[in-house]
């Protein structure tokens, strides 16, 4: 909660049980695995987010419809998304679609363009 009281999804939640201030377990493998879990939430959140930024940047570029730019930045999203896949983040499945889908709006772009 924000200091108005009012809820934020985006903060954390000290009044919930099993938030790390206040966890629900009582022995030390399981605290142990809270905290490990919470490390890997944040990592895993930060991963996700740049693959986000990626991604949302060729799809600006490809509505902007500056085929060149697209085009460069496909590179970098898709190799961005293939590490989230091979760190387990998000399926490999899901991955090879944004891959596709990417490649196919900015190749749809390239052909617009010329």
């Amino acid at each position: 909660m924000n200091p108005t009281g009012i809820f934020c999804p985006n903060q954390p939640r000290p009044d919930l049980a099993g938030h790390p201030e206040n966890p629900v377990a009582n022995h030390k493998d399981a605290l142990k695995r809270i905290r490990q879990n919470e490390k890997r939430r944040a990592r895993n959140r930060h991963y996700r987010s740049m693959m986000r930024s990626q991604i949302k940047a060729v799809r600006a570029a490809v509505e902007e419809g500056d085929a060149d730019s697209a085009a460069s930045l496909l590179p970098k999203a898709v190799s961005m998304i293939q590490r989230v896949a091979g760190k387990g983040i998000m399926h490999p499945r899901a991955a090879a679609r944004r891959v596709s889908r990417l490649t196919v709006a900015v190749s749809k772009a390239g052909a617009a363009e010329s």
